[in-house]
């Protein structure tokens, strides 16, 4: 069996795309920081997101079931930090930012390298976490491209160079 400190230590080393996942409707605006996002197919375009399900706002995402991934760029490392803050009230997260609705409802965060606006289509439960199946509705690219924001060995770093986009 692998231990836990060892799976984390492991996972360490695993870099990911810094995200800020949002999600506005009945049960209210929440948002969170994750890593653990990726793609799972294009047809229809589809994305999976986990999140701890003891988290305060797990309970916004079932019952919303809107989500939005916002890539954030290297300029957004403080937007990660304020997501995380658990001392750090959901209206007090977002008043901190500018952001707009999407087509879904979900925040979508200005100056995200992208933005995926997307339902909750399935939640499968592992472990401690919920991985949320999210069918995409809307992506809102910028004019301009950024650094990107990876997380690995427990510290941010930028990626790439700003360019013009073509």
């Amino acid at each position: 069996m692998v231990s836990i400190p060892d799976f984390r230590n492991g996972m360490s080393l695993l870099a990911g795309a810094v995200n800020v996942i949002t999600t506005d409707g009945a049960a209210g605006l929440a948002g969170f920081t994750a890593s653990a996002v990726c793609s799972v197919t294009d047809q229809p375009p589809t994305l999976l997101v986990c999140m701890n399900r003891s988290s305060f706002a797990h309970r916004f995402f079932v019952e919303n079931r809107s989500i939005c991934v916002n890539v954030l760029s290297a300029a957004q490392q403080d937007l990660s930090a304020l997501f995380a803050n658990r001392d750090v009230t959901m209206a007090d997260r977002f008043a901190q930012v500018a952001w707009l609705p999407l087509s879904t409802g979900a925040p979508a965060l200005e100056g995200a390298l992208v933005n995926f606006d997307g339902v909750i289509t399935h939640i499968h439960d592992v472990g401690s976490h919920s991985i949320f199946i999210t069918e995409l509705r809307d992506i809102r690219l910028p004019a301009e491209r950024a650094q990107g924001l990876a997380y690995f060995n427990r510290a941010y770093h930028r990626l790439g160079e700003a360019q013009a986009s073509a």
